[in-house]
């Protein structure tokens, strides 16, 4: 099915759970769906949740790899210090060589919501300073290997990563209006509208906004079967 909407939609497929066939089915419906792209978290688990589990991203995003075709897969997004910077680097490569051309390496710097993850598991949770050349660093990397990055981060100091390197940065959850005013080119990720029924016309307002992708990342609870069902509704209502 060709996307008719001009912008391209992503969904973020469940990962916080104890299996992975739940995700890769996602997937593959999502593909089947025409679905421009499935996403998956870099948590070592849910935010603010340790007692619930959270598959690898990089494992679930080969896996997604080759259990698909066509479809793009990416992070959303891979948070620098939870390795380092020549390990993230070398995942996002070996996922290219499963699925070239279609890897989106969405790079964040984490927020302090993120720390309790590190101190959880012993890692080293260093200042925004360092963490935003290592977001940088990695994405300059992976730009000269021909991987397609997004940056991420609402801080003007984030933003200035991708103005530097030219590349697309996603805001989480903001508005249409903010993505219109941005001077940068903005790829948008959050969760669905409240009221299903509004979701062809959210769609309809990023588009005319300028975003070149949005992916919805629904909550854990919601029925993802008829997720994927209703963005592809959506992607043909708002047309």
């Amino acid at each position: 099915m060709h996307n008719p909407t001009g912008m391209r939609v992503g969904f973020v497929v469940p990962s916080f759970r104890h299996d992975a066939d739940t995700a890769l089915q996602a997937a593959v419906a999502a593909e089947k769906a025409g679905i421009d792209g499935v996403f998956v978290y870099d948590h070592l688990f849910p935010m603010g949740q340790p007692e619930r589990p959270a598959i690898s991203c990089f494992p679930l995003l080969g896996a997604a790899a080759a259990t698909t075709e066509r479809i793009a897969i990416g992070s959303l997004v891979a948070r620098v210090a939870l390795v380092p910077d020549a390990v993230l680097v070398n995942q996002f490569k070996t996922l290219a060589r499963i699925a070239p051309g279609r890897v989106i390496a969405g790079l964040g710097t984490g927020a302090g919501k993120s720390r309790p993850e590190h101190e959880a598991y012993g890692l080293s949770f260093p200042p925004v300073g360092p963490r935003l050349e290592s977001m940088r660093r990695v994405a300059s990397a992976l730009l000269d290997f021909g991987i397609e990055v997004w940056t991420s981060g609402n801080s003007p100091a984030a933003q200035t990563v991708a103005a530097d390197l030219g590349t697309p940065h996603n805001f989480w959850a903001v508005s249409p209006e903010a993505v219109s005013t941005s001077a940068l080119t903005v790829t948008w990720a959050g969760p669905p509208p409240a009221a299903p029924d509004d979701l062809a016309g959210h769609l309809a307002a990023l588009r005319e906004a300028g975003a070149t992708w949005a992916v919805f990342a629904p909550p854990p609870s919601t029925d993802w079967p008829k997720m994927v069902g209703k963005l592809a509704g959506a992607m043909q209502a708002a047309q």
